[in-house]
């Protein structure tokens, strides 16, 4: 079986028909729909071609087909795109293979085409990537600077996650996972970075990385990518995030809630409808800042974004404006909606640090309420054993925990995988009152029966779920 020829790894001298493959991928998608806003033909194909993906592509113009196979590339593509979810076996791959056609990774097709020379603001790190990210492109937009940005989740002020832009500024969330079949490094290594923050540095990606010390050399390369006149601002609260860019070549901007950094968080205070905090500058008062995120992690976002745009040369007028104004992104603490007075929440937690900061931020947002958290354990990490005692610990901030079984990891040992009824039973151990379920019909069920009103029942997965929300609020209507 012949592989891919790394000659051809590389952007053709003139393009006019991309062939995306994994087209209905996040990233993958929302590059198609920047080639499409770009002049490109497109095409693309993918073994599950749904909504909402699937609704986009179509109203884009993109003809997409289902499933993998040669006449995917007829009519002949001048460059394919090959997401991350392609193996080296899968048919297109092979036919990719032997016509001998040019192709980039997503990382590498978005580097080339979209980012180009425009000052790179990359956001890395493995909890906030999204919605700093988005702060960051939202606040860039308010002010007028109009950034083009690709990012994991929607935007609510955009209504969508990718934006040509203009020529000045390109905002992108640099996801550390793999790049392709044929390229094993992380994404963010393809993302020309000029500034780049660093929110936290944990271990995850079990599938892909051995350890903590596998994932910190994949940012040790970001950092060492680092031009001499970029800047990195890093949270060094975290041990981690400060032993790594301890070696930056460029300068760095530390900011947490610790003394003596550049930009330190001041007085959080968390209401229902806004948060506020003070923002630090070297030790001096640089304004007190708003925002509709609940949360002292969501406070830190907010400050690392302000110490880049600071950097980048805004006024303090600008970014407390852009702060105060952003809406929020889709499936970050997204409220879903509200029947019979219980508040639906949506959120995308799934590693125990973030569940922990998830849902002590909504009990800071809402202190007097019962708060009920499900947990639907469905990453590649979350479904391994790596976390198992790690998820015990982080749910204190909740009154009430429902566990989902997750779907078997097969390829995984069954003394390897995640035991959803272990969890339960360490949760109720340390007086966290927790349910197992073997099934999503049966949490609505439960739910449906049991929510009071004032209750806030807080959805944590990375998946849809089985569209659990709508069913939910549905059910309580009824």
């Amino acid at each position: 079986m012949a592989g891919l020829d790394p000659t051809l790894n590389v952007a053709p001298a003139q393009v006019s028909h991309v062939h995306l493959m994994g087209v209905c991928g996040t990233g993958v998608g929302a590059l198609a729909g920047m080639f499409k806003a770009a002049g490109f033909q497109v095409s693309g194909s993918d073994q599950n071609v749904y909504p909402p993906m699937s609704d986009f592509l179509a109203a884009s113009g993109i003809v997409v087909k289902s499933g993998y196979c040669p006449e995917n590339l007829t009519p002949r593509p001048d460059l394919v795109v090959v997401g991350n979810v392609i193996t080296r076996d899968n048919p297109e791959a092979l036919a990719l293979a032997e016509l001998a056609i040019p192709y980039l990774s997503m990382p590498q097709a978005l580097g080339h085409f979209f980012i180009g020379d425009r000052t790179s603001l990359v956001v890395t790190g493995t909890h906030g990537k999204t919605t700093t990210s988005s702060i960051l492109a939202t606040v860039l937009h308010s002010a007028g600077r109009g950034p083009g940005f690709l990012i994991g989740g929607l935007v609510q002020a955009f209504g969508r996650n990718f934006n040509l832009g203009g020529e000045q500024f390109f905002v992108v969330e640099g996801d550390e996972y793999d790049t392709a079949f044929f390229d094993k490094g992380p994404k963010f290594l393809h993302y020309r970075p000029k500034v780049a923050i660093i929110t936290s540095i944990e271990f995850d990606h079990a599938d892909i990385y051995a350890d903590l010390e596998a994932v910190k050399a994949s940012f040790r390369k970001l950092v060492a990518l680092m031009p001499a006149d970029g800047c990195l601002v890093a949270h060094l609260d975290d041990p981690v995030v400060r032993e790594l860019t301890a070696a930056a070549p460029c300068r760095v901007l530390g900011y947490g809630r610790s003394p003596g950094l550049d930009w330190q968080l001041d007085q959080v205070e968390i209401g229902p409808q806004v948060t506020t905090f003070r923002a630090i500058k070297k030790g001096a008062l640089y304004g007190e800042l708003r925002s509709v995120l609940p949360g002292i992690h969501n406070s830190l976002n907010c400050l690392a974004v302000t110490a880049v745009l600071d950097h980048l040369g805004l006024t303090g007028e600008e970014i407390a404006k852009g702060l105060a104004a952003f809406a929020g992104v889709k499936r970050r603490q997204e409220v879903r909606g509200v029947e019979r007075g219980v508040t639906v929440i949506d959120d995308f937690a799934h590693h125990p640090t973030a569940v922990r900061e998830t849902l002590a931020a909504l009990r800071g947002a809402y202190p007097d309420h019962r708060l009920i958290a499900v947990f639907d354990p469905r990453t590649n990490s979350s479904r391994r054993r790596v976390f198992q005692d790690a998820f015990a610990s982080c749910f204190a901030g909740a009154d009430l925990v429902l566990v989902r079984e997750p779907e078997p990891l097969l390829k995984v040992a069954i003394a390897e995988r995640f035991s959803a009824p272990e969890l339960v039973a360490a949760l109720n151990a340390r007086g966290v009152v927790s349910h197992y379920f073997p099934r999503t019909d049966e949490i609505i069920e439960y739910l449906g029966s049991t929510c009071e009103t004032g209750d806030v029942v807080a959805i944590l997965s990375n998946g849809a779920f089985d569209n659990i929300h709508t069913r939910l609020l549905a059910r309580l209507k009824d």
